[in-house]
């Protein structure tokens, strides 16, 4: 079992949703933290921790970004933070993984399934770390985490779709 940390830095989670039901809008949360025990040989072993702070979103549109934080979408002030928890893992590919885990926004958990993905070797880096990488996708409705603000269009359809695709590409670490 490899204990490794987050690289913040090189880690991204990052979001998509439509918009007017004609475009989709993206975004990324820039503060992701937490670990991974990773079992090569027993991957029903591993686990994933996970935190993001809700405050760090950027859609590259400010005022926005200000209406994601207020209470009509995550409340960042009463929950500050998005976590995930995985309860089992399973390898489904050479270097993929179905991970289940408990997905905590504004309150409110929910069972999800990430695909993960181009799992990378380890590899050293020049300071003293060991390094892999991968890819999670993983797509939920905003409303089952109460996240129900929304806008009628006089044609038809909501300003805001319910579908939220999200993807993250992360970067570990460990001493070597």
């Amino acid at each position: 079992m490899s204990t490794y940390q987050i690289d913040t830095a090189h880690t991204h989670a990052q979001f998509k949703v439509r918009h007017l039901m004609i475009s989709n809008v993206k975004g990324d949360f820039d503060k992701v933290t937490g670990t991974v025990d990773f079992d090569e040989a027993n991957p029903g072993a591993s686990s994933i921790n996970v935190t993001i702070d809700v405050a760090s979103v950027s859609t590259r549109e400010p005022q926005r970004d200000t209406h994601l934080k207020s209470a009509d979408f995550f409340d960042v002030a009463k929950f500050p933070n998005i976590t995930f928890v995985s309860t089992a893992v399973v390898k489904s590919g050479d270097d993929s993984f179905e991970v289940v885990g408990d997905l905590t926004i504004h309150g409110v958990t929910k069972t999800v399934d990430l695909n993960v993905a181009s799992m990378t070797p380890e590899m050293k880096d020049g300071y003293g770390f060991i390094r892999r990488g991968a890819e999670a996708k993983t797509t939920i409705l905003r409303s089952d985490f109460g996240l129900v603000y929304n806008a009628p269009l006089e044609t038809g359809g909501v300003v805001i779709g319910d579908q939220i695709h999200i993807t993250i590409d992360t970067e570990l670490t460990r001493k070597a």
